[in-house]
């Protein structure tokens, strides 16, 4: 059978690997072409787009790039015209996706969309869409199956194939890490600002500013694997902050507690259990939008998930220096530490076992046939 798999971030192109790797166990001969990034195409796909090309961020940048937008969707409908695909597979990545979705079923396309657009956070009214145009949708966050069937829309929940990565990632000793990486000796705060130019900008410029006051511990930057080294020198001005690339599992494998940028990372960081202080700062205009149309109690996954304030968030204003450093002390401390600790316990039986991206392919397949 011919896939075509769109995803378009990071996290999206870590998943669209892992489903990759499982559709060719389950389809000897599958062709598969895709959106997405370096993972996905070193799993065996044809890549098309990279999505470092099409990461804008916040409703501001959105609207100022909206010419290159309108040619991605364009460009993207005619390659799957020409393609032919037997399967036409979302990830995430509502905003693009969706708008795909809408042209692509009534022309004719099977669709399936594997980890839900965020509809439960806001706009709910897209999943008039989504029961219109996605022909098999698969759920990663218990919650969202229930949400779902509050509007008569029966989805298959497969577990979070975030247990999978972490499962599957070989493990490193700290010296060893330390070592290979130019680190100290001192215990590591691991920083993840996020994945995009303007967020990394804005988170690190907070991070940072309470680096004096933790000396007996390193700040080490999780550099997402879309931007340059040359991007992230700006902020490195002290000897007590390092920076790694593309290794943020191994970073917080080794990690005594973690700053983090709201999104995925935030369950990751959880899943490795490291304590964290989960942050958020987006432009005035992108926030004051997203306060009207966001209808949650919590940002973090971590706290979504457990429905109460597990880890602390620091958002918009609140996210500031002595808020920061007050967060941090508290994650340092050790009554703190193990009560934080329990808690992830919990979270990661919530989420069930490893095999997501292995049932997700079978069912797919199986959809096909």
């Amino acid at each position: 059978m011919k896939y075509y798999i769109l995803a378009g971030e990071a996290s999206g192109d870590l998943h669209g690997s892992n489903l990759i790797k499982e559709i060719f166990k389950q389809d000897k001969n599958a062709q598969i072409r895709c959106w997405g990034g370096d993972l996905m195409q070193q799993a065996g796909a044809e890549l098309v787009s990279h999505y470092k090309e099409r990461a804008f961020m916040g409703f501001s940048e959105i609207i100022k790039n909206i010419s290159s937008i309108l040619d991605f969707i364009k460009n993207c409908k005619q390659d799957i015209q020409d393609y032919k695909p037997d399967a036409l597979i979302f990830i995430d990545n509502s905003g693009f996706n969706l708008r795909i979705a809408k042209w692509a079923k009534p022309a004719g396309f099977r669709t399936f969309y594997y980890i839900s657009p965020q509809v439960w956070a806001s706009r709910a009214s897209r999943v008039e869409t989504i029961k219109k145009t996605i022909d098999h949708m698969y759920v990663v966050l218990p919650f969202v199956k229930s949400f779902y069937e509050k509007y008569n829309y029966d989805v298959t929940y497969v577990g979070h194939p975030l247990i999978d990565a972490i499962h599957n990632h070989p493990s490193i000793d700290s010296a060893t890490f330390k070592s290979e990486n130019q680190l100290s000796e001192k215990p590591i705060i691991a920083l993840l600002p996020g994945s995009r130019k303007q967020e990394i900008t804005k988170m690190l410029t907070g991070m940072l500013s309470i680096v004096d006051d933790f000396p007996d511990y390193q700040f080490v930057i999780a550099g997402a694997p879309s931007q340059d080294y040359s991007f992230y020198q700006q902020f490195i001005k002290n000897e007590n902050i390092k920076f790694i690339s593309n290794k943020t599992y191994d970073l917080l494998k080794n990690a005594t507690a973690a700053l983090v940028t709201s999104g995925t990372a935030t369950l990751e960081t959880a899943l490795f259990k490291v304590p964290e202080v989960v942050c958020y700062k987006g432009s005035w205009a992108s926030y004051q939008i997203a306060k009207r149309i966001i209808t949650l109690k919590y940002i973090s996954l971590v706290n979504l998930i457990m429905d109460e304030e597990v880890v602390t968030e620091l958002i918009q204003e609140d996210f500031n220096t002595k808020n920061i450093k007050t967060e941090l002390q508290k994650i340092l401390e050790s009554d703190h530490r193990t009560k934080l600790l329990q808690k992830y316990d919990l979270l990661e039986q919530k989420l069930g076992g490893t095999g997501a991206s292995e049932k997700t392919a079978k069912l797919i397949v199986a959809a096909l046939k």
